[in-house]
């Protein structure tokens, strides 16, 4: 096994370019040493990404928000603009792991990790988040919907990488909340998750999207979700139209952690959950 530590964004997607073999990007680790440790992965070639300046940057600003892709995710609760901007992804990257790994762990390296059970990709996929892909011929932009498309696979080249995740600008009166079940309160994955981001105009939603996790291969975007509350003030009729539309979405997997008819379930009543939350962000009331 070659262990490279590139300083360059450049250099890197030149390095996973010529390798013939098996090659993982390393950000914090935490999910890709666990898996060479049980001999799930035997790398050719591990890729340290931590010493690429560009990919330890976190920036606030109006015009959006850069996430670097080797920002640990306690740097993002420890901003308080990010927390006021945007709370729901805030708090699903605080969501990954204990104390120790949140020191650690990325947002992007949870998104390429590609589960379905992942925290923080329903939160980004809620926001809008685009995904800056590195490769050999340059940069490109995607939706983070479109990164991860099925149980460790996602859409990106062999010779690819992301550098950051960016969270578009911040229209006023806009909120976005994140809701997950667990058995546990600490150290457990999704069994079923929801992501609601919103805007209001007089107390009125005028626009939203919904997304869940853990309820299908990949995230799902809910759009009858969000039609169902667009035009309300999230009277019960509205939320319960949401909900069933919410579990209409749903193909989740049947096993020890939790029933197909038990998620289903869940998700309907977690994206109402989560719509309510951010409604009482955004100004709004009930």
């Amino acid at each position: 096994m070659r262990f490279e530590s590139p300083t360059t964004t450049k250099a890197a997607a030149s390095m996973l370019a010529s390798e013939s073999g098996a090659a993982h990007v390393l950000a914090g680790g935490t999910d890709l040493l666990v898996r060479m440790k049980m001999g799930m992965v035997e790398p050719d070639l591990v890729l340290d990404i931590k010493r690429i300046e560009s990919m330890k940057v976190l920036k606030v600003a109006a015009g959006g928000v850069h996430i670097g892709g080797a920002v640990p995710a306690v740097e993002l609760g420890e901003s308080e603009r990010l927390r006021s901007l945007w709370p729901g992804v805030v708090e699903a990257a605080n969501l990954i792991g204990s104390d120790q790994i949140q020191g650690r762990c990325t947002v992007v390296g949870n998104l390429c990790n590609a589960s379905p059970a992942a925290d923080s990709v329903p939160a980004l996929i809620a926001a809008g988040a685009k995904a800056l892909i590195v490769g050999p011929k340059g940069k490109r932009r995607v939706g983070v919907e479109k990164v991860v498309l099925g149980p460790g696979k996602t859409s990106l080249g062999r010779d690819e990488f992301i550098e950051a995740v960016v969270l578009p600008a911040r229209a006023g009166k806009s909120a976005d909340a994140y809701l997950r079940f667990t058995p546990r309160t600490e150290m457990d994955i999704a069994v079923v998750s929801a992501a609601v981001n919103l805007t209001l105009s007089r107390g009125v939603v005028t626009a939203a999207k919904v997304v869940l996790g853990a309820v299908a291969p990949t995230a799902v975007v809910v759009p009858a979700a969000a039609r169902a509350i667009i035009g309300t003030k999230l009277d019960d009729a509205a939320l319960e139209k949401m909900a069933k539309a919410c579990r209409a979405a749903c193909n989740p997997i049947d096993d020890k952690r939790g029933t197909v008819e038990y998620r289903t379930k869940v998700a309907g009543v977690l994206g109402r959950r989560a719509a309510l939350v951010a409604f009482e962000r955004a100004g709004g009331s009930k």
